[in-house]
This record gives C-alpha cells, sequence and structure tokens, in this order.
C-alpha cells in the first residue's frame, strides 16, 4: 500500500504543489485454498483486506479528530487533521474497497443492463450503507439481509466505517491506465479491427507503410497481432488510430463518419482527461467528446461488433468530470505510478529474495537500499561543496540541469563493430582516420592543421571493434525529447519485403560552444554527418 501525502491546492482545478508517494506496508495476497467453500473463500479475503486497511489507517482515526502538527511545503507548522481523501485502484480493487459486487459501479446506484447509458443516476448512499454494517456484531441473518437490501456485500466492519469524514463512494477516483488506455482503448482497438468493420489486414497494412518520423512510434508488424500491451505502447497506438482508419471503407461502401465521429470522441476525452491544469471550459469540452461518442456508439452494435455496452469502465467515464472537481487532475490518482513503484518496492525486492519468509526480507532489502540512496546523495552533497565554479568547454558533472540547455540520451544497438563494417555496410569510410584524428587531438589539444594529420595517421589504435548506437535523443532540461536522430539498416520483414536504410542528417556544431549547448568539440566549422 502506497501513502500519498500533498498539499491542498487552493484551486481545486489545479494539481498539488507538493506530492509524494511512500510504500507503508505490504498486503497479503494469500489466496486461502484451505477454505473449500468458494463464496466462504471470498468473504474471507474481503475480510482480510478490510482487516489489514483498517490496522494501517488505525492512526489516522485519533489524528483525525484531534490533530496533529505537520510541515507544508512551505517549511510552516501547521496543526492538521489527516483523512482519507481518495482511493486510487483499479475495478477490482474499488469494488473491494466499496464492498460492492463485480459487474456495478463503485461510484453510483446505476443499473447494471444501463452500464452504456449517459445519464445521470443516484449516487451511492454512504449513510444506508454505514447503517447496514453496524448491524455486524448483533445477529447475523439481520445482518445480511440488510447487506442484501442494500445491494453491498456482507463485510465485517470496512476499513472506512470508523474513518472519520469519508465517503468512500466519492473517495473513488478515476484510473488513467486501467480505465482508458487499458480498458476502453483496447476495446476500441478490437471494435475497430474487427472483420466486420475496417478488418485487421487494412489497419496492419496502413502501420507499415507509415513514413519514419520523430514524433510517434512506428510498429511495422502492424497493432492487431500485439499481446500483452502496456499503458505506454496504447498511448503510442492512440497516436495514429484516427489516422489509420480515417478513409477505410466499411463492409458494403457505406459512410464510415460516424465510425469515425465515435473514435474522435474517446480519443479526445483521453487526451482532455490527462491534461496537468483544467479549467471550466477543459472540463465542458471533455464532457462534449463524451456525449460526441455516446451519440455515435450505436454504430457498432449496427455492424454486428458489439451487442451493447455494458461495460463498467465505459460507465466510468461519467465520473471523470465530478472527481477532477474535486481532487484535481487526474494525474493526482492514476496508477500508472503506483504501478512503477510496484516494480521497485515489490517486484524487484521478491525477486532479491529466496522467496522464503520473503516480507522480512523484502523490508530488509529495501531498508539498506533507502539507506545506500541517503548516502550516496550525501556524497554527492559534500563532492559538490569542492567543485570549481565552471570548467570550460566541458558537462557539468553535478548539479541540477540548467533550463535552455540540451543533453543527449544514445542508446547502444551493438556493442562490437568492426571497423571493416562500419566501412562497407554503413558507409563510413573514413571512420578510421578520423578517429585517429580525434585521439591525436586528445593527446595534443593545441595542434592543428597538417601536424594533426600527420600524427592522427601514425596514432595506433589498440582494437579494432567499437559500439555503435543506433539512435540520439536531443532532451531538454526537464526530460522532454526536442528531436532525434536515428539510423536503419536495410532490412526484410517475414513477408520478404525489403524496408529501405535511412540515415538522419546531423548538423554537428564544432569549435567554441555558445552558452546553450553542452558538449567538447575541436574545429571551427559546422560539418553536416549522415549515420
Amino acid at each position: 500500500m502506497y501513502l500519498t501525502i500533498g498539499n491542498i491546492p487552493k484551486d481545486i482545478h489545479r494539481k498539488p504543489l507538493h506530492c509524494a508517494q511512500m510504500l507503508i506496508a505490504y498486503i497479503p495476497v494469500t489466496k486461502l485454498k484451505h477454505i473449500g467453500s468458494v463464496a466462504a473463500c471470498r468473504r474471507a479475503l474481503n475480510n482480510l483486506f478490510h482487516g489489514c486497511m483498517q490496522i494501517l489507517l488505525g492512526p489516522i482515526v485519533s489524528h483525525g479528530e484531534t490533530g496533529l502538527p505537520m510541515m507544508s511545503g512551505d517549511g510552516i507548522w501547521r496543526h492538521c487533521h489527516p483523512i482519507l481523501a481518495n482511493f486510487v485502484g483499479d475495478y477490482p480493487k474499488q469494488i473491494l474497497a466499496t464492498c460492492t459486487y463485480y459487474g456495478q459501479c463503485p461510484k453510483c446506484e446505476v443499473p447494471c443492463n444501463e452500464l452504456g447509458e449517459y445519464a445521470t443516476f443516484v449516487p451511492c448512499d454512504n449513510g444506508k450503507a454505514r447503517k447496514a454494517y453496524a448491524l455486524a456484531d448483533g445477529n447475523v441473518r439481520s445482518f445480511h439481509a440488510a447487506c442484501r437490501d442494500s445491494g453491498i456485500k456482507p463485510t465485517f466492519h470496512p476499513f472506512w466505517m470508523s474513518l472519520p469524514l469519508v465517503n468512500i463512494y466519492i473517495s473513488i477516483t478515476p484510473d488513467i491506465l486501467h480505465q482508458l488506455l487499458q480498458g476502453v482503448m483496447k476495446h476500441l482497438i478490437t471494435w475497430v479491427s474487427d472483420p466486420l468493420m475496417f478488418g485487421p489486414q487494412d489497419i496492419d497494412t496502413r502501420c507499415h507503410l507509415i513514413p519514419p518520423n520523430h514524433q510517434i512510434s512506428l510498429f511495422p508488424r502492424g497493432i492487431t497481432t500485439l499481446t500483452c500491451v502496456s499503458g505506454k505502447e496504447h498511448k503510442n497506438i492512440c497516436q495514429v488510430l484516427l489516422g489509420l482508419i480515417v478513409d477505410l471503407q466499411l463492409p458494403g461502401g457505406s459512410s464510415s463518419a460516424r465510425v469515425l465521429q465515435a473514435v474522435r470522441g474517446l480519443l479526445d476525452f483521453l487526451y482532455l482527461a490527462q491534461l496537468p491544469s483544467q479549467t471550466a471550459d477543459m472540463i465542458n469540452r471533455l464532457e462534449c467528446s463524451l456525449v460526441t461518442f455516446h451519440k455515435n456508439k450505436d454504430v457498432f452494435i449496427d455492424l454486428g461488433v458489439r451487442d451493447n455496452f455494458n461495460v463498467p469502465k465505459i460507465h466510468s467515464l461519467l465520473h471523470y468530470s465530478s472527481s477532477i472537481g474535486l481532487f484535481g487532475t487526474t494525474d493526482n490518482y492514476n496508477t500508472e505510478q503506483t504501478e512503477r513503484l510496484h516494480i521497485d518496492f515489490t517486484k524487484d525486492a521478491y525477486r532479491a529474495s529466496n522467496h522464503k519468509d520473503e516480507y522480512y526480507q523484502m523490508t530488509t532489502w529495501l531498508e539498506r537500499h533507502e539507506k545506500l540512496q541517503q548516502h550516496a546523495a550525501f556524497i554527492e552533497w559534500r563532492q559538490q561543496q569542492h567543485l570549481p565554479t565552471s570548467i570550460p568547454h566541458q558537462r557539468p558533472i553535478s548539479g541540477p540541469p540548467k533550463p535552455g540547455m540540451h543533453y543527449l540520451k544514445m542508446t547502444q544497438n551493438l556493442r562490437a563493430v568492426s571497423f571493416d563494417d562500419i566501412a562497407c555496410v554503413y558507409g563510413a569510410v573514413d571512420f578510421q582516420d578520423v578517429l585517429g584524428d580525434f585521439i591525436a587531438h586528445l593527446r595534443d589539444p593545441h595542434i592543428s592543421g597538417r601536424a594533426l594529420l600527420d600524427r592522427g595517421r601514425n596514432t595506433l589504435i589498440p582494437f579494432c571493434n567499437v559500439p555503435i548506437f543506433h539512435k540520439i535523443k536531443f532532451t531538454n532540461s526537464d526530460g522532454t525529447v526536442v528531436d532525434s536522430a536515428h539510423i536503419r539498416l536495410e532490412q526484410v520483414d517475414t513477408c520478404r519485403r525489403i524496408i529501405p536504410a535511412r540515415f538522419d542528417t546531423v548538423l554537428l556544431r564544432t569549435g567554441q560552444q555558445p552558452d546553450n549547448v553542452h558538449g567538447t568539440f575541436s574545429s571551427d566549422h559546422l560539418e553536416s554527418r549522415s549515420g
């Protein structure tokens, strides 16, 4: 379980200025296979989860009522009352926390056969649920009957019952990763690729024909054959999805205008929902894009691709606007962040153990890594105290990146390529001579002209293989990719089609460096180099 700490923003439509996440506990994932009854096993797992959450959130009960001093992001101590603001998780975790049944909405009382409708439904009654769970210590039959009448699971004291000022149905937040990218968008890609609509062959063929560029990812083998697609890959597919189907014909030659409207509505909703700053106008546009989808969604039923849209993830789109108004932008409660932390704090820690008594080993492993990180940060801070203020013609060794500067990020593809292959395959026939000149210049920076050429030819190179980098990214100080350079050799795909070679041209500034460029170069002109 992860605890999120942040300052509550004054403008509810903007993200908190300071936000951090930390791991506070591991929750058991046992299946309780020794329990023979399936229903009893499910109830036991449900009660186990809520029992663990009660222990973890127990301090909030007293501190939420009496308060405690806490330091905010501006360094000022205030008397605060911590409460459970929202619960972040995928759909199974949401119904587990709200004690609702699978197929229901964890926020409102929508009938299961109306999940695909664009309408307003009554929110779940928090007071009615609390009254039903208050009977847990009394007669068992009365308790189960009250839960059945309320449409909730008979859970023994849910963890949110004792927490102050908590309405768990309001605290459930949208989830970009599982609801939109891995949910709605995954369904949308399946629908448009159905043989009753555009078919996988036409879409995959268009993926192969997309020309190389710097801004989008390419799928030379298509998107319909991909398996175990990640959230990032779904993002990349969404960038080109509308272009893949924009002028395709439906079976029978009918117009695809309604399909394009529906796809565009969902794509607009996806990108508007992920904006880092929201305004009232943006929220209205978010709702308009959802209305556009619902107006045109029946085209999938008319073509036989779908029978209905009673999918909880499609219904969840109705709650995005209200959640953004209450809790700020969706990046504050997107599970994409916790999924990444799950790799660092859980999967890597489990692999480091011997898989026996793993919880103790995992916590010990995490504590040691945190101490190593703190020690490394301390050493770096002490080293910075003795660094010179400026090092001419070289990139700073440490310290925060400066705005306006460009940085290089290179990806190594081949570790050892011979000089002969570099000349024959890559076309860099003068590579060995230029390398000799470069080494000679490093040994004697003041040499130039004819003397440099003579010394470069007499330079002994004690190796005959070098690594090859097929991709270079130019990034800003904030990590944003400004541009990139690619090379790709001629290839033959599985269909024996020749994919032509690609060598981007790069203008390399050599000589005196301006203030906004990092690097070390030698001469006083601009060279145009390919590959």
